[in-house]
């Protein structure tokens, strides 16, 4: 191994190997099992579980990149996430993703993640946002400074 692989990295592909090398399809359990231990997939994953899947650095990297779960940098310390779903939509989301984004900024919250999603499932409490992984319904551009200065965000 490299030098640049820590101790941390290399166990946890092992022991990810290890559980799923047997199973049909084992490359993206084995990713998931990395993401979930040490919560992203650093550069030197790709080389190592190629190896020892038998599979080219080449399909390990497109599936890591294809997949929009796996992250390929730490992750930020906090998380929102804003609803792009038509029912959020049509009540405001989009002004508020706008909003979230200037607030955040002016807050200084290099810490936190911002990310448009698909859908949060709260279609009927839209437009909805998720902080740290908890559901908030109704959120408008005063509820969403609420939750920032209350250090939800």
């Amino acid at each position: 191994m490299e030098d640049t692989i820590t101790s941390a990295v290399a166990s946890a592909v092992d022991a990810a190997v290890a559980t799923h090398r047997d199973d049909r399809g084992a490359l993206l359990p084995v990713l998931h099992a990395i993401q979930r231990e040490i919560g992203w997939l650093p550069p030197e994953v790709t080389g190592l579980v190629a190896q020892a899947l038998n599979l080219s650095r080449a399909e390990v990297h497109g599936v890591i990149t294809f997949y929009a779960d796996f992250r390929q940098q730490p992750p930020a310390r906090r998380t929102v996430r804003v609803c792009g779903a038509e029912a959020c939509q049509a009540r405001g989301a989009r002004a508020l993703l706008a909003h979230a984004h200037g607030r955040l900024d002016a807050v200084g919250a290099s810490d936190t993640a911002l990310e448009r999603v698909l859908c949060l499932g709260n279609c009927a409490l839209g437009p909805a946002v998720e902080v740290d992984g908890v559901l908030h319904g109704r959120v408008d551009a005063d509820r969403f400074d609420v939750l920032v200065e209350r250090g939800q965000a």
